[in-house]
């Protein structure tokens, strides 16, 4: 057996699953050609060799540290600039991790401890970033013009000590949301708290929806407290699975608390664990463990979000304690359903979405009085009627309908039912009743980022876009990494508002542009005299929809105010679009 000291390297691209499903063959041309241009001189050039290439993973060997280092960081800034002008959604960012250590030597292979420390460095990267190990920062000395911060020591999979991280500081590629955008900054009159997905203890992957569903409910219970900034779930769950410093999540997040816990479901036995640490000092302030029946969930979450709140240093009073608490369910069965199904609306799968429509229909027929699994149900069913995912659309709507009145009925204190019943009102042109809706729902759950950003696009219907503007923009604040397609809601907020080249950059970020995206552009170049760029957007309007005129397209536009009606519908006469 043969043995060397080396430098490992090792990337991969981030959210490569992801970027195949969108666009399969684009992916695989822009790697392809952002190796063959950039990564692969790059390694020739600091005198490394690729030990292997593992679909979007790559596995380099350098003899110097120092060339590693600088090839790591020539990397990062070679792949932005590659991809620079190409859509934000489409560009790739890798993660890069490099230690310095002993490796096994079989042919042109090479594995051990060395490799394996490499692979976990780079899974606690960030997008466009470098971690290295402790060695590698002790050999690098004075040697590279480049500066480290300090991870501390990271548990890591498979490994039975802790490792000390280091991170490459200035890495990160300039666009990228995760890594390179200023923190949002702590709210001065609220406490800001972040709750990071529970693991899964249960050794059954199939269990994963139970205890994100928990962790959802309690993220839920603490955003019902006004007191309190609850950061969203799309942001926590960003950091699901891996290991994390909670100094930096607090800090990327712009949360002061954060909560981090783990479920093990067995039979009809769970075991609940929390805790709860500043993130600014890393002191933990709580911890507790919960070991109840399954029919007991209910009481474990009340538990747990009552001992964060009565934590914290900043006092939340006992009349609030009483008055976010829940109506529940007595069906364990009705429970289940609704938290698998639920977990399948936030997929936005075809499949998903159909699947989970069956499991929220069971959950209703085992409880009909269940409120959450109502109020889910028209939810979902909203997605297969927006997305076309079901046939006979109009009796997907009545369902939706009837679904959000019927869950209102049974709570009028559920915010998700107000959310919903805002946008069929806003639908139908209802606006009086749109606004009353949006405004009980955020009075009732002030942190629910769908919320903040419905009172956005909904003022900019209403005639009030600069107003919008402002609510949509918290939404950095609740939910740093937010989905891509809120994008698409400020853009139109934006349009309204008449900031046309803002709306321009905004749309660009939009995973897939449709017809109606499209069709803003248009307008959009067509106020900014960009003739060319505006015929271009019209022609992909028309390119999509072939019958598309302006007098039908306007039927289904819900501007209250007719000169906000005429402001977009004149753009899109600008960009060449037929009346009709």
């Amino acid at each position: 057996m043969q043995r060397r000291l080396a430098a490992i390297l090792a990337a991969d691209v981030v959210g490569y699953s992801r970027l195949m499903a969108h666009d399969e063959a684009g992916t695989r041309q822009r790697l392809k050609s952002l190796q063959s241009e950039v990564i692969d001189p790059l390694i020739a050039e600091h005198h490394g060799r690729v030990v292997k290439l593992m679909g979007d993973g790559f596995l380099v060997e350098f003899g110097s540290v120092v060339d590693a280092v600088e090839c790591a960081a020539a990397w990062q800034k070679g792949t932005a600039e590659h991809d620079d002008g190409i859509a934000a959604d489409q560009r790739l960012h890798f993660r890069i991790g490099v230690n310095l250590g002993d490796v096994i030597v079989e042919g042109d292979d090479i594995h051990g401890d060395g490799v394996n420390v490499a692979s976990r460095l780079e899974g606690l990267a960030e997008p466009g970033g470098v971690c290295v190990s402790d060695d590698v920062h002790r050999q690098i000395g004075g040697k590279l013009a480049v500066a480290f911060d300090d991870l501390g020591e990271q548990h890591v999979k498979n490994m039975d000590k802790p490792i000390r991280v280091f991170r490459l500081r200035g890495a990160a590629a300039a666009d990228n949301k995760v890594a390179a955008r200023e923190p949002p900054q702590p709210t001065a009159d609220k406490t800001s708290i972040a709750v990071l997905p529970f693991d899964n203890m249960s050794g059954d992957e199939e269990q994963e929806y139970f205890s994100d569903g928990l962790t959802e409910d309690i993220i839920t219970g603490l955003s019902r407290f006004h007191s309190l900034f609850v950061i969203a779930r799309n942001s926590t769950f960003a950091f699901k699975g891996k290991a994390v410093n909670i100094p930096q999540v607090g800090k990327e997040l712009g949360a002061s608390y954060v909560v981090e816990g783990s479920v093990r479901k067995a039979g009809n036995r769970v075991r609940v664990t929390a805790q709860l640490i500043d993130a600014r000092t890393g002191n933990h302030l709580w911890a507790q463990k919960f070991d109840r029946d399954l029919d007991d969930i209910f009481a474990v979450q009340d538990e747990v979000t009552a001992a964060i709140v009565t934590s914290l240093p900043e006092r939340v009073g006992a009349a609030d304690l009483e008055r976010v608490k829940r109506k529940r369910t007595d069906q364990m069965a009705a429970y289940d359903y609704f938290l698998h199904g639920r977990e399948l609306h936030h997929r936005f799968t075809q499949e998903d979405c159909i699947e989970g429509i069956r499991l929220l229909e069971k959950a209703v027929e085992l409880d009909p009085s269940f409120a959450q699994a109502w109020a889910w149900l028209s939810c979902i069913v909203g997605q297969a009627w927006v997305r076309d995912y079901l046939p006979q659309k109009g009796e997907l709507f009545k369902r939706c309908v009837a679904a959000a009145h019927r869950a209102l009925e049974l709570d009028e204190g559920d915010s998700e039912c107000h959310r919903i019943l805002s946008e069929i009102y806003l639908l139908q042109r209802k606006y009086d009743e749109a606004e009353y809706h949006n405004e009980r729902g955020l009075s009732l759950n002030p942190n629910d980022f769908r919320l903040v950003v419905q009172r956005g696009y909904l003022l900019a219907y209403l005639g009030r876009a600069d107003e919008g503007v402002e609510w949509i923009e918290k939404v950095l604040r609740l939910d740093p990494f937010h989905p891509e397609n809120y994008y698409a809601n400020f853009g139109i907020v934006l349009h309204a508002a008449h900031r046309y080249g803002d709306a321009v950059e905004v749309f660009k970020r939009v995973p897939r542009l449709q017809t109606t995206h499209q069709a803003y552009l248009a307008s959009c170049h067509a106020y900014l005299g960009q003739n060319e760029l505006a015929g271009e957007h019209a022609d992909k309007v028309l390119e999509l929809e072939p019958g598309f005129t302006i007098a039908g397209y306007a039927k289904t536009l819900r501007y209250k105010n007719p000169d906000d009606l005429e402001h977009y519908l004149a753009g899109l006469r600008k960009a060449g679009l037929p009346p009709g």
